[in-house]
Parts: structure tokens; sequence; C-alpha cells
């Protein structure tokens, strides 16, 4: 089974297209350890537990290598983030085998460097897919992309049009002169195309919060199996209801869509102060079902249909 289809059959299976981010950050975890690792295998513990009760669920975990890795000492010989995200995606496969795990690293680099970070990703931390970037073009991505096959069943989420409004335009939205003079992000939008082709399961980062940039490339990927991995909903401004809009409007295959909300689904209260007073004092279980409720309304606004 390549990664488009097992995309099918967690939609499937939970009803969502929703990408769950987790990206904890420590003070923002209810304290029932002071360790990073400990706090977050707690916590995850009583989310996931609470998730899987309400049978609440994302189309896909999507966790950020760098806010686990920011609490390794290598030199130091502490690798805490390490083995907290080892435990946190250990315990996804535990509780919800049929839900794919994104890693978010951006990796990208001449053939043979990408050729170990690829298998970083998918051997070292054995996730189903992972984020890379593609500047240094086809000799950095294919070492990814060569897992992207039925027998191994990874994906690829290759950077297009990224959630970041003011950094992306810098070089993203420039016009690239050339037989079609087109925006870079399209011409990487082509690109993408190209490499999935060959490879089934590379698909594209593009960020809900250029709506029109999107809309374009929805042009280019619909009735293709090109999945899209899309940030930016929630703190970053983007909606749901919007994207769905896009889509719908593009006629892309919304099965293989995932719509990602990090902080806003691990940690609400990060940016509620009525909220986090709130929940001052409360369990580790009352703080879970605020995100769970928090899921459970992304999963409402995205109004996935089969």
């Amino acid at each position: 089974m390549d990664f488009n289809d097992k995309l099918r059959q967690a939609t499937e299976k939970t009803g969502s297209i929703a990408c769950m981010g987790l990206d904890p950050v420590l003070e923002n975890v209810p304290a029932k350890y002071p360790q990073f690792k400990f706090r977050v295998e707690a916590f995850m513990e009583d989310l996931f537990t609470e998730m899987k009760d309400q049978n609440v669920l994302p189309g896909a975990f999507k966790p950020n290598h760098g806010f686990y890795s920011r609490h390794d000492e290598p030199r130091r010989g502490q690798f805490r983030g390490s083995m907290a995200l080892g435990i946190v995606m250990n315990m996804i496969n535990d509780f919800f085998p049929e839900i794919p795990i994104i890693l978010d690293y951006k990796r990208g680099d001449i053939a043979k460097s990408s050729a170990n970070y690829a298998h970083e990703g998918f051997v070292g931390w054995d996730a189903d897919a992972v984020t890379v970037a593609p500047y240094m073009g086809t000799d950095s991505v294919s070492p990814f992309a060569e897992f992207c096959n039925e027998e191994q069943g990874k994906g690829v989420y290759v950077l297009n049009r990224t959630s970041n409004k003011i950094g992306a335009a810098d070089f993203q939205s420039r016009m690239v002169l050339g037989d079609n003079n087109e925006q870079l992000h399209l011409v990487v939008a082509d690109k993408i195309v190209e490499w999935a082709e060959l490879y089934p399961g590379v698909g594209a980062v593009v960020g809900a919060t250029s709506l029109d940039e999107m809309a374009q490339i929805t042009d280019v990927y619909a009735g293709k199996d090109i999945p899209l991995l899309i940030p930016g909903v929630g703190g970053q401004g983007g909606k749901a209801d919007e994207v769905m809009d896009v889509l719908d409007t593009g006629g892309y295959e919304q099965a293989l869509a995932r719509i990602n909300s990090s902080s806003g689904l691990l940690q609400p209260w990060a940016k509620d102060e009525d909220l986090k007073a709130k929940l001052e004092g409360k369990s580790n279980s009352e703080y879970a079902k605020v995100c769970v409720d928090k899921l459970n309304v992304l999963n409402e606004e995205i109004g996935y249909k089969s």
C-alpha cells in the first residue's frame, strides 16, 4: 500500500482530514512533572486516552522535530527531547495504529546527505511521512522520494507555498522568467507533479494563509494523487471552511488533504488567559478534554464528508 492509500484509509476510518500538530512548549504543558520528557509523556497519554474514549480523532498527527530536539544536550549525553518524541510516536502507534504520523523536520541537502536524513526520518524515527525542502532540487528530494512506493509506503511533503505570511513572499511568490513566466511556487508545484508520477506519495505543503495562491496550486494538483499538508489554520489566521471551499472549487480529492492546527489544538490555553485561569489547578484529564473539544470543533469546521 502506498502512502496515498494510507491517507485514504485513515480518512475513511477516522472521518477526519484534520492534522493535529504535536508541538509541546514546556511552560504550556500541564505540570505533573518538572522535566520535559516526563511531563510530555504524562500529558500525551491522558490526551490520547481522552481522544480514544470520545472517539474524536484527526486524520494525521504531526510532531515538529524542533520542539523536541531543543531539549537535547548531546555533548552532555542528554536526549530528553528525542526520547520524548520517540515515546509520543510509539504511543500514537499503540493508541491509533491507523493514523499516519508526519514528522515535520524540513530536511534537504546534497544527495548523500539527504540519503542520511531520509534514513533518519524513515528508518530511525519510522515516520509515515516527512517534510522536505525543495531548494536543492531533484538530487536532494529523490533520496526521500525513493521511500514512496507500495512496499515501504512512505510519504514526502515538499514545501510548496508555506504559511509564514511575510517570509514566504521573499522567494515563493517571486516571478520566475521562463517559458511560462510564473511564480516560483507554481514552478515548484509542476516539479512536485513530476516527482509524484515517479514516486506515489510525494505531496506538497501549501499554507492556509494565502488562499489565492492555494487556489492556483490546487488547480495544478486537481485530478492527480498529490497529498496536501495544509498548515496555518488557527493561530496563524487560516480558516478551515475557507480552505475547504478552495479544495472543493478546485476539484481536489479531499481525502488526500490534511488541514493542520498545532497550538490551537494541543495548548489552546496558551493564548487564552480566561481559559488558562479556568484550568488552573485542574487535572491533566481536564486539560485533555479541552484539547479534544478543540479538535472536535476543527473537524466540524472542516465538515469533511466522504
